[in-house]
């Protein structure tokens, strides 16, 4: 084989590869974003000024591949304003077409809670407008971000005094 025709075959390899590379990186990149909702709340053990929650979250996965996760961080705003975050060091998958629950425990400060409270007590509505932010780490493309918002009401008692 001369030195020309192994240049063209070496560069036919080379283009082949590259184009089967950027299919396979297209594939990933038409994926469709996770869906997670907050689905409940429960109060946790704080320390000194710091309320603890646990914050229930459901993913839902719209793809055709599983989403397997090593880690989950979360940033939580209520009536525009930031509320909490946390992390979790959680490993788990959520499945093709599918959906799983994670739990991830939020710190919430104190002057946090005694803004929302007051706006509640000065007859503010009883539903918590939010925005979660967040993302699942470890996943084979690095990361995935996910970004929710919602509505949560609370319980008739808390809503008036």
């Amino acid at each position: 084989m001369s030195t020309m025709n192994r240049r063209r075959c070496a560069q036919w390899l080379l283009l082949s590869a590259a184009t089967l590379a950027m299919s396979g990186c297209a594939s990933l990149l038409d994926r469709e974003p996770v869906r997670v909702n907050v689905v409940g709340v429960e109060p946790l053990r704080g320390e000194g000024l710091e309320a603890r929650l646990a914050l229930k979250l459901r993913v839902t996965n719209p793809n055709e591949a599983a989403i397997a996760y090593d880690g989950l961080s979360v940033s939580l705003d209520v009536r525009g304003q930031h509320f909490a975050s946390g992390v979790s060091d959680e490993r788990g998958e959520v499945p093709r077409f599918g959906e799983a629950l994670i739990t991830v425990p939020v710190s919430v400060s104190a002057l946090s809670l005694v803004r929302q409270a007051l706006d509640v007590a000065r007859g503010g509505s009883p539903r918590i407008d939010y925005v979660l932010k967040g993302r699942l780490a470890g996943t084979a493309l690095g990361s995935v971000g996910f970004s929710s918002s919602g509505e949560l009401e609370l319980p008739a008692q808390w809503a008036r005094p």
